[in-house]
């Protein structure tokens, strides 16, 4: 059994301003749940954040310490992001799209993958909490993108 894993939430801004922030490996620690550090350990081939670059990741789960790298697969700005795990605790495959929505944006996180051995039994309690943990991750993205409107 394995993970599969969506979320979706609409957001009452421009899909570009959304997935702008989003998208953009810098930011994950402020929206994203648990993760402390996002580093840009590889760029992609034309440089900078593109298909091929990867991002190692820092992240606590379940109280546990995990160093997680992922690799962009696909980089649409401003609808898609899809991310594979290349190094990490577990297999891993992470999707964030943006489609226009008439309040503004429906943004979803899809996390698919799972865990292997003696893990893969606790494989309900943890498809739990990763829903819990993207659905605070959208409530976060909505809330902090709110908050800097009143910044602009």
């Amino acid at each position: 059994m394995t993970i599969d894993v969506t979320v979706r939430r609409d957001i009452p801004l421009p899909p570009e301003r959304v997935a702008a922030y989003a998208m953009d490996w810098r930011h994950d620690a402020e929206w994203t749940q648990g993760i402390r550090t996002a580093e840009l350990t590889r760029q992609a081939d034309g440089g900078g954040f593109g298909t091929g670059a990867e991002v190692t990741r820092t992240a606590y789960f379940l109280g546990r310490r995990i160093d997680y790298v992922l690799r962009v697969a696909a980089y649409e700005p401003p609808r898609l992001l899809d991310m594979v795990s290349v190094a990490g605790p577990m297999p891993m495959h992470v999707t964030y799209s943006f489609e226009a929505h008439p309040r503004g944006t429906l943004a979803a996180i899809r996390v698919r993958g799972g865990p292997g051995g003696l893990l893969r039994l606790a494989t309900p309690l943890l498809a739990r909490q990763v829903r819990s943990s993207l659905t605070k991750d959208l409530r976060d993205l909505e809330r902090r993108l709110s908050e800097r409107q009143g910044d602009l």
